[in-house]
């Protein structure tokens, strides 16, 4: 059964850090690109960070990049967000997301972790 766990939200002040873990399980998670994702109240969910293999390319909206890294273990199936300066417009539920490299490009998403900042 694949899952994806992420674990790591909650509330910080601006200008605070978090970091977020995705557990993943039940699929071959090197064969996978990890990505985040987030979904603000009333907004479409947006990319925030992409990666395709442990010390490959990486990808970041521009609102993230200099402020939050992505990284993956993958001796552990955990794929990471380490955000730092976090802003109140960082508040969102934020996804993780694995996508095969190979056809059919299954893909799976998580169940959401709340990030709040705010003051």
């Amino acid at each position: 059964q694949v899952q994806l766990v992420e674990s790591g939200g909650g509330l910080v002040q601006p200008g605070g850090s978090l970091r977020l873990s995705c557990a993943a399980s039940g699929f071959t998670f090197s064969n996978y690109a990890m990505s985040w994702y987030r979904q603000a109240p009333g907004k479409e969910r947006e990319l925030v960070a992409g990666m395709f293999s442990a010390g490959g390319s990486t990808n970041y909206a521009d609102s993230m990049k200099g402020r939050f890294t992505i990284s993956r273990d993958n001796t552990k199936n955990t794929v990471y967000l380490q955000m730092n300066s976090l802003k109140p417009e960082d508040t969102a539920v934020y996804y993780c997301n694995a996508r095969s490299y190979y056809y059919p490009h299954y893909t799976y998403w998580g169940q959401g972790t709340q990030v709040t900042v705010s003051s």
